[in-house]
C-alpha cells in the first residue's frame, strides 16, 4: 500500500479515535483494526490492506498513542490545518455574501440515556453488587443549528430498533425529534443523506424565506467518511451546499463540539435526575419505568434549553466578533450542578451528593464508575400495559363512575393510555404531551407515598 494511502487512512482513523474518546467509548485493538478495515473499504482505496497487530502498533507509534490508551486519552488536534481552514472559510463566506443566519453546523454524539451519578440513589454501598452495571443503552443524537443560534432544527436521533416497543402505536412523524434506525455505531451515509434532503433543506429554505433572506446556505460538517461526498449533498437548485472540515480539527473548531453537545448532555442528565427526584420512587422502579421514548422527550427538551448565546459562542473561532452581543459568558453547567446539589441534599437517600460529584457526573462518559444504573432484565417497555387488558369491563365502569374513588393505579393506567393516544395523533403540540408526562410523574409520586404509608 502506498504511503499516500496510509496518510489518508491515518487522517480518518485519528478523527474517529478522537470522536470515540470524546464520547467515552473504550477503543480496543480489535475494534481499532476492524474500523481501519471499514474505512479502507469505504474510501475505495486500492491495494491489499491487513489491519494486523503490526499495523496497529505502527499506527500508535506514528501518532503518539499510548500502548494502552485509557478513557479520556485524546489525540492533539491539527492546529495548523484548523487555522488555515478558518481563514479559507471566512473568505468563502465573504465571497458568497453569506450572513450568520445562512451558515449551519451539525455534529453527532452518542448518548447513554440510562445514567445517574453513582453517589446518588444510595449506591455507595450497593453498586458493587451484581444488581448494578454501567449503562450501555445508547442512542445517537445529531444537533444542527445556524451561527446565530436562532434556528435550531429538531434533533436527529438514531437508534438500532426500527420502531422500539416503547413507541407502541406512536406515529414517528409526531415525535419531537427526527428518528431513524440503523445497526451501525454512527450515522450511515444513506441515513444522513435522507436527513439532509427531506429535513434539513426544506426547513432551512422555510426559515430563510421567513427572514426575507436568499434561500442560500452552507452546512459545515466533519471530515468524511462519516458523511457522503460534497457533490451528493446539495439542494436541487444548488444553493444549499455542504463544506467539510479537514481531518483532526473537530475538537478545535467544529462548532457543535465547542460546548454545544456537552451542554445538551448536561441538561439531559439534569432533567433525568430531576425526574427521579420528582417521582420519588425507588431506583429499580424508576429504571423499569424509564423508556427510550422518555429519553427522546427529555433530550428534546434539553436541546430546546440550550441558549442561542451558547451556540453563537461556539462559532467564535470561525467568526471572530460574531458573539459580541451574545451576552455574558455564563457557565451553564456550573449553575446546573449547584442547583441540583442543593436539591439533592434535601432529598431522602441523596443527602451525600455535592457539587463536585454532580459536576464530575456532567463531564464523565456514561460507562465509568461515576455513572451506574440498575440492570433491567425485564425491559422497561413492558411495564405499562393497556388498561383494557388489565381491567374487566365491570371494573372499568365502576372506576369511571365520578362518585367512586379513583385509585392512583387506575389514574396511572389512564394516563399511560392517554399518552399512547397523543402519540398516534398528528395534530398534538409537544407542550400538550409534556404536560401529560409531568402529570404521570406526579401520579407516580403520589402512588409511592401511599404505598409507604400502607407499610
Amino acid at each position: 500500500m502506498k504511503s499516500s494511502t496510509y496518510e489518508e487512512l491515518d487522517r480518518v482513523m485519528i478523527e474517529w479515535f478522537n470522536q470515540q474518546k470524546t464520547d467515552g467509548i473504550p477503543v480496543s485493538g480489535t475494534i481499532c483494526a476492524k474500523q481501519a478495515k471499514f474505512f479502507f473499504d469505504a474510501l475505495g482505496m486500492e491495494g491489499d490492506f491487513n489491519a494486523s497487530s503490526g499495523w496497529l502498533t505502527r499506527f500508535k507509534q506514528r501518532h503518539g498513542i499510548p500502548k494502552a490508551a485509557g478513557k479520556g486519552t485524546k489525540l492533539k488536534g491539527d492546529e495548523t490545518a484548523a487555522s488555515e481552514f478558518c481563514g479559507n472559510f471566512q473568505e468563502f463566506v465573504e465571497r458568497e455574501n453569506l450572513q450568520p443566519e445562512q451558515i449551519y453546523g451539525a455534529d453527532q454524539t452518542g448518548l447513554f440515556w440510562k445514567c445517574l451519578p453513582s453517589r446518588t440513589l444510595a449506591l455507595e454501598t450497593e453498586q458493587t453488587t451484581s444488581g448494578y452495571r454501567s449503562s450501555r443503552e445508547r442512542i445517537i443524537i445529531m444537533c444542527c443549528a445556524n451561527a446565530t443560534g436562532l434556528h435550531k432544527l429538531n434533533l436527529c436521533v438514531v437508534g438500532k430498533a426500527k420502531k422500539p416497543r416503547a413507541f407502541k402505536g406512536a406515529d414517528l412523524s409526531n415525535l419531537p425529534v427526527t428518528y431513524f434506525s440503523q445497526k451501525s455505531a454512527w450515522i450511515e451515509h444513506s441515513v444522513f443523506r435522507q436527513w439532509f434532503e427531506k429535513y434539513f433543506v426544506p426547513q432551512v429554505q422555510k426559515h430563510l424565506k421567513s427572514k426575507g433572506l436568499l434561500e442560500k446556505a452552507v452546512l459545515l460538517l466533519d471530515f468524511p467518511p462519516a458523511h457522503p461526498h460534497e457533490e451528493l449533498l446539495s439542494s436541487d437548485d444548488g444553493r444549499i451546499i455542504v463544506k467539510y472540515l479537514p481531518p483532526n480539527v473537530t475538537s478545535l473548531i467544529q462548532p457543535m463540539s465547542q460546548g454545544v453537545l456537552a451542554t445538551v448532555k448536561r441538561y439531559y442528565r439534569a432533567g433525568l435526575l430531576q425526574k427521579y427526584m420528582d417521582e420519588g420512587i425507588d431506583p429499580k422502579m424508576f429504571w423499569k419505568n424509564l423508556t427510550v421514548l422518555d429519553a427522546i422527550y427529555e433530550v428534546s427538551r434539553a436541546w430546546n434549553m440550550v441558549k442561542s448565546s451558547t451556540i453563537t459562542k461556539a462559532w467564535r473561532k470561525l467568526f471572530p466578533g460574531n458573539e459580541e452581543n451574545s451576552g455574558m459568558n455564563i457557565d451553564e453547567g456550573a449553575i446546573l450542578a449547584a442547583n441540583l446539589a442543593t436539591v439533592l441534599q434535601n432529598t431522602e437517600d441523596c443527602e451525600h451528593a455535592d457539587i463536585e460529584n454532580i459536576d464530575q457526573w456532567f463531564e464523565s462518559p456514561s460507562n465509568d464508575s461515576s455513572c451506574q444504573v440498575l440492570t433491567d432484565s425485564e425491559g422497561a417497555e413492558d411495564q405499562a400495559k393497556p388498561a383494557e387488558q388489565k381491567l374487566s369491563t365491570k371494573t372499568r365502569k365502576t372506576e369511571l363512575n365520578p362518585e367512586k374513588h379513583i385509585s392512583h393505579k387506575v389514574a396511572l393506567e389512564w394516563t399511560e393510555n392517554l399518552l399512547d393516544y397523543l402519540e398516534q395523533q398528528d395534530d398534538m403540540l409537544l407542550s400538550d404531551k409534556l404536560v401529560l408526562r409531568r402529570l404521570r410523574t406526579i401520579i407516580r409520586r403520589k402512588q409511592k407515598i401511599q404505598n409507604n404509608k400502607s407499610h
